[in-house]
């Protein structure tokens, strides 16, 4: 029990302190913008402690990145722009986990936000379907779809994704993931 005339502030400073930085690393995956995700991440942090004494007996975390991810698409939504360019995009050279960190980084941005926060959430976050379901506000079949097609529009747009071009450690061919529900 907390004494009288504790607030909770102590409780919120301590959680900041030790979960901000995986939750700025979740809120960068999701927007791709280092200052965009700064800002989600403050906003996120403000909400949370205006809701703190209801909140910090559950999962503070899951009720912050449920801020972030539904936050970020508003954000996509209400500046949503196309970005026009007389020639295509460079070719990333192929260095190993370096090109395909590139390549992921570039194919994420080119989902649309909800698709992009599924996968950050099931794989990034490795949270089940029900716990991505519940951060979103969506049924466990919409994940299950949306991580379906963004999967497959991966696969579209970075085939260098689909397979793991690394020298195997004793299997012929791992599997990267994005195999799965081809």
């Amino acid at each position: 029990m907390a004494p009288k005339g504790d607030d909770g502030r102590d409780g919120y400073l301590a959680f900041v302190e030790s979960h901000q930085h995986r939750l700025l690393r979740a809120a960068y995956l999701i927007c791709g913008n280092q200052h965009q995700a700064e800002d989600l991440l403050q906003d996120a942090l403000l909400k949370l402690a205006l809701r703190w004494g209801s909140v910090r007996n559950a999962d503070p975390s899951a009720y912050v990145r449920a801020i972030l991810y539904r936050d970020s698409v508003s954000w996509w939504r209400r500046r949503r722009r196309e970005w026009l360019s007389a020639a295509p995009p460079d070719q990333v050279a192929h260095d190993r986990d370096g090109a395909l960190r590139l390549t992921l980084h570039d194919a994420l941005g080119l989902l649309p936000p909800r698709q992009r926060a599924v996968l950050v959430l099931r794989y990034y976050e490795d949270l089940t379907e029900v716990a991505t379901a519940e951060a979103l506000g969506v049924t466990v079949g919409t994940v299950k779809s949306q991580c379906h097609a963004a999967l497959r529009r991966l696969r579209e747009v970075a085939p260098d994704l689909a397979r793991d071009t690394r020298p195997s450690r004793g299997s012929a061919d791992l599997a990267s993931g994005l195999e799965v529900n081809p």
